[in-house]
């Protein structure tokens, strides 16, 4: 079935009006977006980020007079409505229209499910992301992935904190790790990881879980390497729980961080954690460093 689909550029003050005026109208959705360059990153837990141009696109079923509504709103918007007849597909899904075979450092392999490897003797992360965030090619994963190339993680326990699509966690079983705990918050996350890691064959040795499971989760001995790919904000505010899993000489990994956030990160980590350059892409940073043996309290 064919959607109806309306699209305007207000100013954040009347991107609220307008959300209620379109559900009003019958709009199934609305959709919020940056028309400018404004772009908010990290918007406080349960802000709505609303830039200083909203774009915001509604859906409609066939059938609505979506020139009557686009009539009636066109005073307001600072661009003329845009009315579009949209075909019915798979949405969720469409993005990885893209998503094609892509190789991270020297042999690791993050391809779609189904489609082979671009080397004969890469190693291969087969991958469907669901509706998880992580196919590589975001900045911030492609970093990770990277580094988990250069490290021996053979034999080694890794703790993916933020797993999303179980990228980074199968990637790591697959390079060699003995053992990967793989944490997230978001049920589909923890879905996509246990099919991923099915598909990929490395069941055993991994294990999915929430937040909320990890203590009933033993390492003992702590693990060799901490890797999380989320944001600035929690990366800071986990950083009790993740030093405390992590071994004194372990990894540190940490991702998902703007350039300008690297400061406040490692200030949370400083006093434990010995770190390497950072590295950056496209305006994100990779930290690493080693986890510091605990001074003798009569040193």
């Amino acid at each position: 079935m064919p959607w109806l689909q309306i699209t305007f550029t207000v100013d954040q003050g009347r991107a609220a009006l307008f959300e209620a005026a379109l559900e009003n109208a019958g709009a199934l959705a609305v959709t919020f977006g940056d028309a400018g360059d404004d772009p908010q990153l990290e918007p406080p837990p349960g802000a709505m980020p609303l830039w200083q141009a909203v774009r915001l696109v509604a859906l409609f079923e066939d059938g609505v007079d979506a020139q009557t509504i686009a009539d009636g709103l066109a005073p307001h918007s600072l661009t003329p409505p845009l009315i579009e007849i949209v075909a019915d597909r798979p949405w969720e899904r469409v993005w990885l229209d893209d998503f094609r075979p892509t190789c991270f450092g020297r042999r690791l392999w993050i391809c779609p499910q189904g489609q082979p490897a671009g080397a004969p003797d890469a190693i291969v992360v087969d991958l469907d992301p669901g509706l998880a965030f992580g196919t590589g090619h975001h900045p911030t994963t492609a970093l990770c992935l990277e580094w988990l190339d250069g490290d021996d993680l053979v034999g080694k326990t890794v703790l993916d904190y933020g797993c999303g699509s179980g990228i980074l966690a199968i990637a790591a079983r697959k390079l060699g790790a003995a053992r990967v705990i793989a944490v997230d918050h978001d049920p589909q996350a923890i879905e996509a990881t246990l099919s991923n890691a099915a598909a990929n064959a490395v069941n055993v040795g991994l294990s999915v879980c929430l937040p909320t499971e990890l203590a009933a989760i033993p390492t003992a001995p702590p693990v060799d390497v901490v890797i999380a790919n989320i944001l600035s904000g929690p990366l800071i505010e986990l950083a009790p729980l993740l030093m405390d899993r992590l071994r004194a000489g372990g990894d540190l990994v940490l991702s998902g961080v703007l350039e300008d956030q690297v400061p406040g990160v490692t200030a949370a980590y400083s006093s434990a954690v010995d770190f390497a350059p950072v590295r950056l892409r496209e305006g994100w940073a990779l930290i690493t460093g080693r986890k510091r043996a605990a001074r003798h309290p009569c040193a």
